[in-house]
């Protein structure tokens, strides 16, 4: 059993579909870390209520929806926030940007000051990791399009205060074998364990 500083574990699984490679590897880490009798707490973003559209931007205040709630409670509970999702069309699917649009607000993740020119990072001393599936090669993808996890590990996590942030990318699936698959999982979980 691991024996390391226990931690309090948000696990969000971003893959609008939990029966998919994704939600596999999403409960191994949940798996590893509760073996290790860290705290754990999960969402998947297929099976919350809300709306994904930010309708007027922030002229006008849309009322959260309690999943969106919970999700606010479960960031501010955490110490360490995992994140799995998918990379289509070298961004994150529709409904996770959604569910970061609608419920990463000033007042919960961050606050303008100096009339917008500096904000305040009101989700400090908190990490993160985030996984990321591809079917293309992560170092063919990065040559090709730049770095496409760029606009949640740093234009969301680290905008709002989180450190360290580690990004750990899987791809070429579709050429992934069983061994390779399993090897991966394996990964996952032993990560998990560490709450890392």
């Amino acid at each position: 059993m691991f024996s390391g500083k226990k931690k309090k574990i948000f696990i969000l699984l971003g893959h609008p579909d939990k029966d998919s490679l994704n939600g596999t590897l999403a409960g191994e880490y949940e798996k590893g870390a509760m073996e290790a009798q860290h705290e754990v707490r999960r969402q998947n973003v297929g099976d919350m209520i809300f709306d994904p559209i930010l309708h007027h931007g922030y002229k006008v205040r849309q009322e959260l929806e309690p999943d969106l709630v919970a999700f606010q409670e479960n960031v501010n509970w955490c110490n360490h926030f995992v994140i799995f999702y998918p990379s289509w069309w070298s961004t994150m699917p529709a409904l996770l940007k959604g569910l970061f649009d609608r419920s990463w607000m000033p007042g919960f993740a961050y606050k303008f000051v100096a009339g917008g020119q500096l904000w305040k990072k009101l989700l400090k001393g908190k990490s993160a990791s985030i996984f990321v599936t591809s079917d293309s090669i992560p170092l063919m993808q990065r040559i090709m399009f730049g770095d496409t996890t760029n606009e949640i590990r740093k234009g969301i996590l680290w905008f709002s205060g989180f450190r360290p942030i580690r990004v750990r990318q899987f791809g070429y699936l579709k050429h992934f074998g069983i061994w390779r698959r399993d090897a991966m999982k394996r990964w996952v979980y032993w990560l998990g364990k560490r709450g890392k």
